[in-house]
């Protein structure tokens, strides 16, 4: 972490407010947040800054703190978390979680505070929407950042708290296997659909035990494979090798169904009704 001033810290070693401007303006530093400033920024230059700002005990959580952690994209707005009671200000992009629940042994993450991945993981799982709060615990999970019995073990923490019935459920579905977010909501959509959980990243074999295929998802047992297809084109090459693909599947007994964007988003109950039949006729 480069080396952070404060404005008044600057004016103290001697330089004048001109100066402090004329170094901004050639770029010697730049201005990481309001009175705080640095060299070669970046983001977390800036998270470091806005911290110096911001009350002793706060602690960087929720997407922020899982960007930290590696199961997160970057946002414009910085998460976080203080406790309850505690005076912080105003800043702009700014959210401050007032915690009821005390973080439990913060980590620091390139030299910032932050909550653990699993308190991110469960914070972000109460707020957001069901469909959006899986692949988040998946993602945790298949990124490394916690272990499945850490979110089993934060989850419990939060008893009474809002969204606390949809966290402990979907931390018990959470599977690192998942490999994207339309996988993980996929998933998700058969178990709320009453099917059963299906089994992530299906090895399909050859009779000598050689793995030849990979289904996004399946029931093995059924031999029913369920795939996303997200791809907008297909390549002549990449058609020519789906297509073997296929007809060695439905060979080899395999009933494939292929489902993209417009039936996870638009028409869930279509995915629903495709595959049900194929569960009577086991």
């Amino acid at each position: 972490m480069a080396e952070l001033h404060r404005y008044a810290d600057l004016l103290s070693a001697g330089l004048t407010r001109e100066q402090v401007r004329q170094r901004l303006d050639a770029g010697a530093f730049d201005r990481l947040s309001r009175g705080v400033y640095g060299v070669g920024a970046d983001a977390r230059h800036h998270l470091a800054a806005l911290i110096r700002r911001l009350p002793a005990d706060t602690v960087l959580g929720h997407s922020t703190g899982a960007w930290l952690h590696g199961f997160g994209d970057p946002h414009d707005i910085v998460h976080v978390i203080v406790p309850a009671g505690v005076v912080v200000p105003r800043i702009k992009g700014v959210v401050v979680h007032q915690a009821v629940l005390p973080v439990r042994a913060p980590v620091r993450i390139a030299g910032l505070p932050c909550a653990p991945a699993a308190r991110c993981a469960v914070d972000l799982t109460r707020a957001l929407r069901r469909m959006d709060a899986l692949p988040v615990l998946d993602l945790c999970l298949r990124a490394g950042a916690c272990r499945p019995e850490e979110l089993l073990a934060e989850v419990a923490l939060h008893g009474g708290l809002r969204g606390v019935c949809q966290a402990r459920q979907l931390v018990r579905l959470a599977d690192p296997r998942s490999e994207c977010r339309q996988e993980s909501q996929l998933r998700l959509l058969l178990i709320d659909g009453g099917l059963p959980a299906p089994e992530p990243q299906v090895w399909v074999r050859d009779r000598n035990g050689i793995p030849l295929y990979r289904l996004d998802l399946g029931y093995r047992e059924r031999l029913i494979g369920i795939e996303y297809d997200g791809r907008t084109h297909l390549a002549r090459d990449r058609l020519r090798s789906d297509r073997a693909r296929m007809n060695w599947l439905a060979a080899n007994g395999w009933r494939m169904r292929y489902f993209t964007d417009l039936d996870l988003y638009r028409r869930p109950d279509h995915i629903l009704t495709t595959l049900k039949p194929l569960f009577l006729r086991s």
